[in-house]
């Protein structure tokens, strides 16, 4: 049986004796000026801090997006050789209003995109990428959501 992390009274307080809160989400970048300038050119991220070539801290109201290059101690192989690198699926999900013209400006800002406009019941959402592959998803909660309709698998 696995043992608990948490005592009884740490759940009941919601306060937990090691992990304190979050501190930042880390991306793996190959370039991090690139990725710097990305950021806040596009989305509006502040620069906190930087270390280049190996580090950049990008800032957007009380997140920090930790942008690691190739020399970062948080970029290091795994103990088996594994190789950290950018790209995936886990993403970082961006709360915006007016969906649609922010990517018309995407667009003409020639930022590349995964996908197309996508409604569900909680909003509407898109998947951009940064320079090197990390995935971004913009998200319009319906309650903001005008001019996005839902797709149908008939139209496609």
């Amino acid at each position: 049986m696995t043992e608990m992390t948490t005592t009884p009274q740490e759940q009941r307080s919601g306060e937990h004796a090691f992990v304190k809160g979050v501190h930042g989400v880390r991306y793996h970048v190959k370039d991090v000026a690139r990725a710097v300038a990305f950021y806040t050119t596009h989305l509006g991220f502040t620069l906190k801090h930087q270390q280049l070539p190996a580090f950049g801290n990008v800032t957007l109201g009380n997140v920090d997006l930790l942008l690691s290059g190739p020399q970062a101690s948080g970029s290091r192989p795994m103990p088996n050789g594994q190789q950290q690198t950018p790209g995936g699926w886990n993403r970082v999900v961006l709360r915006v209003n007016d969906l649609s013209a922010f990517v018309e400006r995407l667009k003409r800002a020639d930022v590349h995109f995964r996908n197309e406009l996508e409604a569900g019941p909680g909003g509407t959402q898109i998947q951009i990428e940064d320079p090197d592959g990390n995935p971004i998803e913009l998200f319009e909660p319906r309650s903001l959501s005008r001019r996005a309709a839902p797709r149908s698998a008939a139209g496609r």
